[in-house]
């Protein structure tokens, strides 16, 4: 054989080996070292379906399930899978046309990619839940997935509750990439606050298919499946009876009240009104809901007991009281011989006229004497062992920070708003009076709580349970223990310490507590009465200015009432907020005494059955949004 032959021959032996080896090296990365395939053939014949799990549970103090939950479909997609659809059939049962199909479609590809399921619609209606279940095998590439929803058996504590939805791509990528597209969270409420107890952990099913896309069994009898955990319950301080009363007599109204136990801080009762039936954000038609509440001009998703702020009026009165006492400026005797205007500043005009109705702080305080507390704020500013007006401003701001004012409280609900008190910051800016170029007298009206100061009906509250506990609080909270809680759950830890921030002897809170007693024996919200159970408490009448065309305009006042009871051993203390409500005994003290009857005696006296519905029924809401509130109720 030529030698160039035989040289030839080797070459092609060589190449057919080569190509061989290659050949069985790629088929033993196929089969043995790459598992792609195995995965896509997998994928094809094993259907790995999330479980989502049951929220936890909310109970009320008497251990009623508040929040509860049911279960829902929602349709799912996987693109990838999508093969021989009968899309027309498809959008006949949904409703749709098929250029809203095609976008569902697309943007399921862009925000989960083609080949992970996707949300196509949610929350079905038990008929259309029917009819799709019977008729998957016609729509290859979806899926039925179980989705657990929220009730609210007392359709009642929206604003506390809260709600759940659907998760965005900012709450994904702030959780780490811990949610997945289709994942629900919380969104307000203690469904937010306490989000990492209730939610619970995710479970994965795997489940055999056919050719057609049936679903056939379990996959290798569940070995490789990861069971769904519920989440923990939460158990509450909310008593649901109060809530309810309390969210019946606010009803027709703009305002807001807040009931706390002051020996624990926990929070009875809170409503915001006007609300809505969280039930509505639950099933089918929620997103329309959503946004139906969102365009509200009542604004009935705000929480008004939270992120309301309001100047307190004369409710702010026995602060001012302790903050005197304490400095040793006036006693229990120190009396102001007022008739009807404070003269030494030519304001302010005192609702009394005549002498004798502030010859002592007791009577001052039940007669709600504007020139006793206007002198004594005076005095505090003005106190000769501080340098100056500068210096005694900042001093009465530092105890109105101590009683809780001007910074967030804590509260286990989002959202809340810590008001405002003001400083010499403010009126040392040219917008105000300038650089030393204010007084006393200029800013007297703090001290009858108007002017600049702003505060939230919760913190009105709290303010009452200081002067109950004589000197501290506990952070206002609603939820007492979490089920099966750990030392390692240290979410509940800040709400159990007392917080002490001033040191104002019992004897200075006893003569506050007298004058605040006298103010419902004999002073000026007498209507606040409770057979055999000593109430005290402080009325407020808030002057009330919107800002039109750059100008303040007088607007109806605000009624305003705060209050606790029994004054031997408190166990509930209350702030009542109602817009343009008038005086403060008119319409917020008669809310705060049906509460406290309600709460200490379990239920209200035949002769005052009647009263509930006088206030239940009376519309107080204001003219500029009476039409459109008085709609929104016939909706409902």
């Amino acid at each position: 054989m030529p030698i160039y032959t035989q040289s030839r021959s080797k070459i092609i032996k060589f190449i057919f080996i080569a190509i061989i080896a290659i050949i069985a090296a790629q088929l033993f990365n196929l089969q043995v070292l790459s598992g792609k395939y195995q995965r896509l053939a997998d994928e094809n014949a094993i259907y790995k379906k999330k479980i989502y799990p049951n929220r936890g549970i909310v109970f009320d103090r008497k251990g009623k399930a508040v929040l509860n939950n049911s279960i829902m479909y929602d349709l799912m997609v996987t693109p990838y899978q999508i093969k021989h659809l009968d899309t027309a059939y498809l959008c006949q049962l949904l409703h749709i046309d098929t250029i809203i199909f095609r976008k569902r479609i697309l943007d399921a590809i862009v925000k989960n990619t083609k080949y992970r399921p996707s949300v196509f619609e949610p929350l079905l209606t038990p008929e259309l839940y029917a009819q799709l279940d019977e008729n998957l095998y016609r729509l290859p590439g979806f899926d039925l997935l179980e989705r657990p929803i929220r009730i609210y058996p007392y359709k009642a504590a929206a604003h506390i509750l809260g709600y759940i939805g659907e998760v965005d791509s900012n709450i994904i990528k702030r959780s780490n990439y811990f949610y997945e597209i289709g994942d629900w969270a919380g969104r307000s409420g203690l469904e937010a606050y306490y989000e990492s107890v209730l939610m619970g952990q995710r479970g994965i099913q795997h489940l055999i298919r056919d050719n057609k896309n049936r679903i056939q069994g379990s996959y290798a009898d569940g070995e490789f499946d990861v069971p769904a955990l519920a989440g923990r319950n939460l158990q509450t301080y909310l008593d649901i009876d109060l809530q309810m009363l309390l969210e019946k007599l606010l009803q027709n109204k703009i305002g807001s009240a807040v009931a706390i136990e002051p020996k624990t801080g926990g929070i009875l009762a809170i409503a915001s009104s006007p609300s809505y039936d969280p039930n509505l954000l639950t099933g089918s038609n929620s997103r329309h809901y959503y946004g139906y509440l969102q365009t509200d001009t009542a604004r009935p998703m705000y929480n008004r007991a939270i992120q309301g702020v309001y100047p307190p009026g004369s409710t702010f009165k026995p602060l001012g009281a302790l903050v005197a006492l304490d400095e040793g400026l006036i006693t229990p005797n120190f009396g102001y011989n007022c008739y009807g205007r404070y003269t030494p500043c030519g304001r302010p005009a005192c609702t009394h006229s005549g002498g004798g109705h502030a010859a002592n702080l007791k009577l001052a305080i039940a007669n709600s004497c504007n020139s006793y507390f206007t002198h004594i704020f005076r005095l505090v500013v003005d106190n000769v062992k501080y340098k100056g007006i500068t210096q005694g401003l900042m001093e009465w701001k530092h105890y109105m920070n101590a009683f809780g004012l001007g910074h967030r409280l804590g509260i286990d609900l989002t959202g809340e708003y810590g008001g405002y008190i003001p400083d010499t910051n403010r009126y040392n800016s040219p917008r105000f009076f300038g650089r030393n170029q204010w007084n006393s007298c200029s800013i007297n009206s703090l001290g009858i709580g108007q002017g600049d100061i702003q505060v939230t009906p919760l913190q009105l509250a709290n303010t009452a349970c200081m002067i109950a506990n004589k000197g501290f609080y506990f952070i206002p909270h609603i939820v007492k223990s979490i089920e099966g809680e750990t030392l390692e759950d240290t979410i509940l830890t800040k709400f159990r310490r007392p917080i002490r921030t001033v040191h104002i002897s019992d004897s200075a809170f006893e003569a506050v507590m007298e004058g605040m007693e006298q103010v419902v024996l004999n002073g000026t919200a007498k209507v606040a009465k409770v057979d055999s159970i000593r109430i005290c408490a402080k009325t407020g009448t808030v002057e009330n200015y919107a800002i039109i065309y750059g100008r303040p305009v007088k607007q109806a006042n605000h009624s305003v009432f705060v209050c606790f009871a029994p004054r031997e051993n408190p166990q509930i203390a209350i702030a009542v907020v109602i817009e343009n409500a008038g005086y403060g005994a008119t319409w917020a003290a008669p809310i705060a005494s049906l509460m406290i009857e309600k709460y200490l005696k379990g239920n209200i006296s035949n002769k005052k059955t009647s009263e509930i519905d006088r206030i239940a029924n009376a519309n107080l809401v204001s003219p500029l949004i009476k039409q459109w509130y008085v709609q929104h109720n016939h909706k409902k």
